[in-house]
């Protein structure tokens, strides 16, 4: 696996139980293998900032009104800010699914809009729209409002709901998004065919807790 095909990886660790020890070991396994970032919980995003500190390649990412989406845009924009100031350089943010659900666009726009703005100069903006709870009509749209709103990508899943990334979903929000926006697919990607395949169908990042087997032609048994 080249060091190119390592980069596409956000190097995933989003369980509540975590510890210490388990950031420090992401971080040095995201050093190693010069992932495209570590993805971590707001309350370790200090931490992961400190120990890449001297990793010039190797992103902060962390999650935003995760992961039900269901948080006000206030308290995203919010959660984002702080996260930045802790040192935060990319956000995935959940959009808020019961108004897609409920065909409020602008409702859903505007918490796109909201994490967007306060991202804006300083940190990437990726949206999970949680394709598992969609139909395809609900995916094309949450991929049209998230680019309406500016975001830099959008993103399959959390890893946490009824499923995960699959080649045909990146495949149709790709055709949405166009090739000028990001899609990262992430849960249940577990090993290199499943990166292949992905990055085939369109994906220009992975999520996954499996990176390291990924990198290592093995195959991964996280359920994220």
């Amino acid at each position: 696996m080249t060091v190119k095909t390592a980069s596409f990886i956000d190097h995933t660790l989003l369980q509540a139980d975590v510890t210490k020890d388990q950031i420090e070991k992401l971080c040095k396994e995201a050093k190693e293998h010069q992932f495209a970032s570590v993805c971590v919980n707001p309350y370790w995003v200090k931490t992961a900032a400190t120990l890449l500190k001297e990793a010039s390649n190797v992103a902060v990412c962390t999650v935003i009104g995760f992961p039900l989406g269901q948080a006000t845009s206030a308290t995203k924009a919010f959660e984002t800010t702080n996260a930045i100031q802790n040192g935060a350089t990319e956000v995935d943010m959940v959009i808020n699914i019961a108004a897609l659900k409920d065909r409020d666009d602008e409702t859903v726009r505007a918490d796109i809009a909201a994490v967007v703005e306060a991202a804006k100069g300083k940190a990437l903006t990726k949206v999970i729209i949680e394709t598992a709870l969609l139909t395809d009509e609900e995916k094309v749209r949450a991929c049209e409002l998230s680019v309406a709103a500016g975001a830099d990508y959008v993103k399959t899943s959390t890893g946490f709901s009824t499923g995960g990334a699959t080649a045909s979903d990146v495949q149709l929000m790709r055709k949405t998004v166009g090739p000028n926006i990001g899609v990262k697919a992430s849960g249940g990607v577990r090993d290199r065919t499943g990166l292949e395949a992905m990055v085939a169908a369109g994906a220009t990042r992975i999520g996954a807790s499996s990176g390291v087997a990924i990198v290592s032609g093995e195959k991964g048994t996280s359920t994220y």
